[in-house]
C-alpha cells in the first residue's frame, strides 16, 4: 500500500491550484511563449542553473500580446509621479492603471514565479471604488491615488494568508493588517500582489517548497536575490511601480542589485514595520537585531516619491516610528552648503576582498564623481571593528536558536531546502547574559564606527557626506552561490541608511579571462568568494550583461540625504560626465 503524501505536499498543491485560479484565463500566457524549462515549483527547489539556460524574458509582456497598447503605454512611460499626476489630473483612471498593472504582474508570475498571493479582484474593486470617489469629488484620494504597489509576502493583509513559503502557515488568513498595509491604503495607493521569499527568510535566494523558486527576469541562471526576491522579479518586469520589502541582512538590497535596481534600506523608525510574520518568536526584533521596511523602485525618484509620503506619517501608523521629515518636491535639493559633498570610497570590509570587477566599478563611479562640481572624492581607511560586525549581525539573528521557526518547518513533514540542508540546525537560545553581552559590544561597535564619519589631517577635518562600497564582493552569481552577507548585514547591525544604485552591466572587457587574484586570502568567506571567480570552478562568462551595483550609505537617521546622496551618483553615473553606461 502506497504511503500517504507528507501533509507539506498536499498543501502546496492545494496553494498552487488557488494561485493558478486567481490568474484570470485571458491573462494566461500560451505554452509557446514560456521558455522551456520553467519547471514545476517542486522541480525548481531541486533544479540549478544549467537547467533554465541563460534566457532574459524581460521582452515577453510586450510582445506576448495580453497587454494592450495602451495597457503597454501605461506600464511603460510614466514614473511614479507622472502617473500619479496622470490620474490625479483625470487623465488617466486608477481602474485602467490597476488593471494594466495586474496584467502585467500575471504575466511576470508566469515566468518568474514571483507571486504568492495575486490580490487582483480585490485591487480592482479598490481602484474602481477610488475612480467612483474621484468622480464625486474631483480631487485624487490622497497622494498615491491609484499607484499600484506590491508587497512581500511577510506583510499582513486581512483576509489573506501569510504564509512566507510555509505549509505550516497555510490557509490561515490574517486578521488585520501589517502598519504598512494600512498607511498605505490611507494614502490611496492599491496593493496588487504579495510577493515569494524563501523557506526560513534566512537565504539569499527566494526559494520555497509552497511556490518554488523565484527566477532572475534578466537571466534565469542568476539568482533573483533574497529575501525580497519576488519584488525584485515584479518590478524588474514593470509588474508593480513600488515593491515593499524588508531588510535585515541585505534582504532590500541584494535583489535590488540582483536585478538591476534601486533599493532602499532605511533607518529604524521611518517605515512601519509591525504586523508582519516572520515565522520567529514575537518580539524577537526587539531585543536582537532591528529589521526595517523599505522600497524598490527602479528610479531614485520613484523611491523618493513614495518615502515622502510614508516618511512624515509612519509615526501615525507604527508604535515602532518616530517623527521624519522628508521635504517636499519643492523643497531645493541641490547642494547649497558653501562646502563641498564629501563621498568616501570604502572598497573592502577587511573580511572578504572584493573581486576585481566590484573594485572597477567602485573605481568609475569614484572617477565620475571626481569630475562632478561639488564634489570631493577621498579614499577611506578601513575602520578597524568593521570586520566584526558580519559575525555580530549573525549571531545576533540568531539568538533564540532558529527553533521556533524549525518547529514550523517540521510540523509538517516538511524538509529544508537543499541550500539550507547541512547549513540550519537547532541552535541553543542564549541566556540574558549573553544576549547582553553582545549588545554591548555592538554600542562598543557603534561607538567605534563614528570615527569613520570625520577623516582629519594636519591642514583640516572633513566632514563625510555619503560613503560608497560594494553591495556584494561579486558580482551577480548563479542560483544558490550568493556569498558574503557582511556587506549588507553591517548597515543594519549599525543602523545607517543603506541603498543600491546600477551603475551598469557587466562587460567582456570585465572578464580578465586568464587573470586570477593573487591577493591573500583572508579567511573561509574569502576563500568562498574566490570560488566565484576562479576559473577552475566557474565560467566567467556567465556574468555577462548583469547588473553592477554600489551601495551608498549615510549616518544614522540621515535618511533624506541618503536619498540626496543616491540621486547625486545616480546622475553622475548615468552619462552626465563623461561616456553614456549601458543601460539594463
Amino acid at each position: 500500500m502506497a504511503s500517504a503524501k507528507p501533509a507539506y505536499i498536499e498543501i502546496a498543491e492545494r496553494k498552487q491550484k488557488a494561485l493558478a485560479a486567481a490568474i484570470p484565463s485571458e491573462w494566461r500566457l500560451p505554452a509557446h511563449l514560456i521558455p522551456e524549462g520553467m519547471l514545476s515549483p517542486a522541480e525548481s527547489i531541486t533544479k540549478g542553473p544549467k537547467d533554465y539556460g541563460r534566457i532574459s524574458v524581460m521582452d515577453i509582456p510586450r510582445t506576448c500580446g495580453i497587454l494592450t497598447p495602451t495597457e503597454l503605454d501605461i506600464t511603460e512611460q510614466y514614473d511614479v509621479r507622472r502617473l500619479l499626476n496622470a490620474m490625479g489630473g483625470g487623465k488617466l483612471k486608477a481602474e485602467d492603471v490597476i488593471r494594466s498593472f495586474c496584467k502585467r504582474a500575471a504575466v511576470a508570475h508566469q515566468l518568474t514565479r514571483c507571486i504568492t498571493e495575486p490580490l487582483f479582484d480585490r485591487a480592482l474593486r479598490r481602484a474602481k471604488e477610488l475612480d467612483d470617489r474621484f468622480k464625486r469629488s474631483g480631487r485624487p484620494i490622497g497622494p498615491l491615488h491609484g499607484l499600484p504597489v506590491s508587497v512581500k509576502d511577510t506583510f499582513c493583509i486581512k483576509g489573506v494568508d501569510t504564509s512566507i513559503g510555509l505549509s505550516a502557515l497555510a490557509f490561515k488568513p490574517a486578521a488585520k493588517n501589517a502598519d504598512l498595509v494600512d498607511l498605505l491604503e490611507s494614502l490611496g495607493a492599491v496593493i496588487i500582489a504579495k510577493t515569494n521569499i524563501p523557506q526560513t527568510l534566512a537565504t539569499l535566494d527566494s526559494c520555497n517548497h509552497l511556490f518554488g523558486r523565484t527566477l532572475n527576469p534578466l537571466n534565469r541562471q542568476w539568482t533573483a536575490g533574497g529575501s525580497t526576491g519576488g519584488e525584485g522579479a515584479l518590478v524588474a518586469m514593470r509588474g508593480s511601480m513600488v515593491g515593499f520589502g524588508t531588510d535585515i541582512g541585505g534582504s532590500i538590497r541584494i535583489p535590488a542589485m540582483c536585478q538591476g535596481l534601486y533599493g532602499f534600506k532605511p533607518s529604524d523608525g521611518r517605515v512601519p514595520y509591525g504586523g508582519q510574520e516572520g515565522g520567529q518568536i514575537e518580539g524577537k526584533g526587539r531585543i536582537s537585531i532591528q529589521p526595517v521596511a523599505g522600497p524598490l523602485a527602479r528610479s531614485v525618484a520613484d523611491i523618493a516619491a513614495v518615502m515622502a509620503e510614508i516618511v512624515p506619517r509612519a509615526e501615525l501608523f507604527g508604535e515602532d516610528c518616530i517623527p521624519g521629515y522628508w521635504p517636499t518636491p519643492s523643497v531645493p535639493t541641490s547642494l547649497t552648503t558653501p562646502r563641498n559633498f564629501t563621498v568616501g570610497i570604502l572598497k573592502t570590509d577587511g573580511l572578504v576582498t572584493p573581486l576585481p570587477p566590484i573594485t572597477r566599478i567602485l573605481d568609475e563611479v569614484a572617477a565620475r564623481l571626481r569630475r562632478t562640481p561639488g564634489v570631493e572624492v577621498v579614499d577611506l581607511p578601513l575602520p578597524k571593528v568593521l570586520p566584526k560586525c558580519q559575525a555580530l549581525a549573525g549571531r545576533l539573528m540568531g539568538i533564540d536558536g532558529g527553533s521556533h521557526m524549525l518547529d514550523l518547518i517540521e510540523s509538517m513533514g516538511e524538509p529544508l531546502t537543499p541550500w539550507l540542508e547541512g547549513r540550519m540546525k537547532r541552535g541553543k537560545a542564549l541566556t540574558i547574559q549573553q544576549l547582553a553581552q553582545l549588545q554591548a559590544q555592538r554600542a562598543q561597535v557603534e561607538k567605534e564606527m563614528l570615527k569613520m564619519w570625520t577623516l582629519s589631517s594636519p591642514s583640516r577635518t572633513r566632514q563625510i557626506d555619503a560613503i560608497i562600497c560594494p553591495v556584494a564582493p561579486h558580482p551577480v552569481p548563479q542560483m544558490d552561490r550568493y556569498n558574503a552577507v557582511g556587506y549588507t548585514s553591517t548597515f543594519v547591525l549599525l543602523d545607517y541608511p543603506a541603498g543600491v544604485v546600477p551603475v551598469r552591466v557587466f562587460a567582456e572587457s570585465d572578464l580578465e579571462l586568464g587573470r586570477e587574484m593573487k591577493d591573500p586570502v583572508l579567511g573561509s568567506w574569502d576563500k568562498a568568494n574566490r570560488q566565484l571567480w576562479d576559473e577552475k570552478t566557474v565560467d566567467r562568462r556567465v556574468y555577462l550583461d548583469s547588473p553592477l551595483s554600489v551601495q551608498v550609505v549615510t549616518p544614522k537617521q540621515h535618511d533624506y540625504e541618503l536619498y540626496q546622496a543616491m540621486e547625486l551618483i545616480d546622475r553622475a553615473v548615468q552619462g552626465q560626465e563623461g561616456q553614456t553606461p549601458a543601460k539594463l
